[in-house]
C-alpha cells in the first residue's frame, strides 16, 4: 500500500533534509517534485494545487528556529499539510447505544462490497464484541445470496435468510424487524451494484435508504478505478445521503492517489482500508498513519520508544547541562556516550529513517560494534587525565605513546579525534535543545 508514493516522498524528504540552508530557489524544485510524485500517484489536480498552495505559505518566510534542520522543518508542515488533504479528523464508527445499528453498504458492481461486508463483520466482533446480523437485497446477482452466507459461516455471524424472488425492500423490512425481535447490536445490509446513471436502480436504493434510516452508509470504492470515482460518489450523493468511504484493492493498486483525493473534493471520509484478499486485511483508516507511511516514517516511532526505555535518564540529564556549555564535552563523555549508543540497539536503523544531516548518520559515534567499541576505550585509557579532558594537547609524540599503550596505530587515534571533534560540533548545535527534547521533537515530526 503506497509503495510507489512512499519511495518518491522518502527520496524527496532525503534531499531536502541534507540541506543546512533552504532558498527560494530550492523549496521551489522540491515543490515541483512532490507535484510530480502526486500527479503519478494519481492525486487529483485540485488537490494537488491546493496541497502545494498550503506549503508554500506556511513555508516561505517563516523562520526557522527549533530543529536541527530548516529541511525537517519543511517536512513537518508537509506532513501536516498532507493530514489535512486526506482527512484531519479521525472519524469513528458509529454505533447507536443499546439499539440497534443498521449499515448500509452500496456502491458499484464489481467493488468488492460483499466481501468488505466479511471484514466488517469480522472486525466488529472482535475489536467492538457486536453480536452481528447480515443479510443480501441483491436479488439480480447470480449467487449473491449465496457469495454472502459462504462469508458469513466462515466467521460465525448470523445471516437472515433471502431469495431471488423477494423484492429489496421487502427483504430489508424483515431483516429489520427480526434483527429487533432478536436484540442484535448491528445489522449489515448488501446491496446490488448499480450504476449511478441507472435511475431506477437508484430509486430503489433511495427508498430502501429512506425507510430503514441507516446510522451509517458506506460507500465502497475500488481504488483502482481512480478519479472516476469522485464522479461517481458525488452521483450517488445526489440520491442518498452518505456518512463513510471503504476503499478496497489497495494491495494492488500501487499509486492509491484516491486516498489523498476523496475527503477534500467529496467532503465524505475514509473510514476503512481493505488491504488484501483475507478476511482480517482492513485497516480503520486513520490520517496521521497514512501520512507517516506515505513518508516513510511509520516504523520510526516504536523504534524511538524503545530506544528511550533503554536511556540511562541521570546520564542525559548530566550530559544535557555539560552540552549547554558544549566545551567541556571530553573524551570522558564520548566514551561513555558510547556505551549509551551500544545500550540503546539498532540506532543506525533510526538514524537511516530519520530526515537529518549525513553527516550526523555517518559519524564513528553510531557505527560502532563490539571491536570498534574495544578499540575506542582501549585508546581512552591510554591517555592520561588531561588528555582526555584537553584532547587538542594530544600531539605526535602523544599519539605513538597511546598506540604503543593500546595496541592501535596513529592513524587509529588520529580517526578517533575526528570523529570526537565532529560530536563536539553536533553538541553545540543541540545545546539548546538536549536530548530528551530531541527525542520528543523526533516524535512530534512523526505523529
Amino acid at each position: 500500500m503506497f509503495t510507489k508514493l512512499t519511495k518518491c516522498f522518502k527520496k524527496i524528504t532525503q534531499n531536502i533534509s541534507n540541506r543546512g540552508r533552504l532558498t527560494e530557489k530550492n523549496i521551489k524544485n522540491t515543490l515541483r517534485e512532490i507535484r510530480i510524485t502526486l500527479l503519478e500517484a494519481d492525486v487529483s489536480l485540485i488537490v494537488i494545487k491546493k496541497f502545494i498552495k498550503k506549503i508554500k505559505k506556511r513555508y516561505l518566510g517563516k523562520e526557522i528556529n527549533n530543529s536541527l534542520t530548516p529541511g525537517q522543518e519543511f517536512i513537518k508542515i508537509v506532513k501536516h499539510e498532507l493530514i489535512r488533504i486526506i482527512g484531519k479528523k479521525n472519524y469513528s464508527i458509529k454505533f447507536l447505544p443499546k439499539k440497534l445499528s443498521i449499515f448500509l453498504i452500496i456502491g458499484l458492481q464489481g467493488a468488492g462490497k460483499t466481501t468488505s461486508i466479511g471484514k466488517l463483520s469480522q472486525l466488529f466482533k472482535d475489536k467492538f464484541k457486536k453480536k452481528i446480523l447480515v443479510t443480501s437485497i441483491d436479488v439480480y446477482r447470480p449467487a449473491a445470496i449465496k457469495q454472502l452466507e459462504i462469508i458469513a459461516s466462515k466467521i460465525k455471524i448470523d445471516v437472515f435468510k433471502s431469495n431471488n424472488l423477494e423484492k429489496p425492500i421487502d427483504i430489508a423490512k424483515r431483516a429489520v424487524e427480526y434483527a429487533k425481535i432478536k436484540k442484535y447490536d448491528l445489522l449489515i445490509i448488501d446491496t446490488a451494484g448499480r450504476l449511478h446513471i441507472n435511475q431506477k436502480l437508484m430509486q430503489e436504493i433511495q427508498n430502501i435508504h429512506y425507510y430503514i434510516n441507516p446510522i451509517e452508509t458506506i460507500f465502497v470504492v475500488d481504488s483502482m478505478i481512480g478519479q472516476d470515482s469522485i464522479n461517481i460518489i458525488k452521483k450517488f450523493q445526489e440520491f442518498i445521503f452518505i456518512t463513510s468511504v471503504f476503499l478496497t484493492k489497495l494491495d494492488s493498486n500501487a499509486r492509491c492517489g484516491i486516498a489523498l483525493s476523496i475527503k477534500y473534493l467529496t467532503k465524505i471520509p475514509i473510514k476503512f482500508l481493505g488491504t488484501g484478499e483475507k478476511i482480517n486485511d482492513i485497516k480503520m483508516f486513520n490520517p496521521k498513519k497514512i501520512a507517516s507511511r506515505i513518508l516513510g516514517m511509520e516504523s520510526i516511532l516504536s523504534e524511538i520508544k524503545s530506544i528511550e526505555k533503554k536511556i540511562d535518564k541521570n546520564y542525559i540529564n548530566k550530559l544535557n547541562k555539560q552540552i549547554k556549555d558544549y566545551h567541556s564535552f571530553d573524551l570522558n563523555d564520548f566514551l561513555k556516550q558510547i556505551y549509551q549508543i551500544k545500550k540503546m540497539g539498532n540506532i543506525q536503523f533510526l538514524l537511516n529513517k530519520l530526515p537529518i544531516n549525513d553527516n550526523i548518520k555517518n559519524n564513528i559515534l553510531f557505527q560502532m560494534n563490539d571491536s570498534t567499541i574495544l578499540k575506542t576505550e582501549s585508546i581512552i585509557n591510554s591517555m592520561t587525565i588531561k588528555e582526555r579532558n584537553y584532547p587538542n594537547i594530544i600531539n605526535i609524540s602523544r599519539k605513538k605513546r597511546i598506540a604503543l599503550g593500546s595496541g592501535t596505530t596513529i592513524q587509529d587515534i588520529n580517526k578517533l579525534l575526528k570523529q570526537f571533534k565532529s560530536i563536539k560540533k553536533i553538541m553545540k548545535k543541540i545545546k539548546n535543545i538536549g536530548f530528551i527534547k530531541l527525542f520528543n521533537r523526533i516524535k512530534n515530526m512523526i505523529l
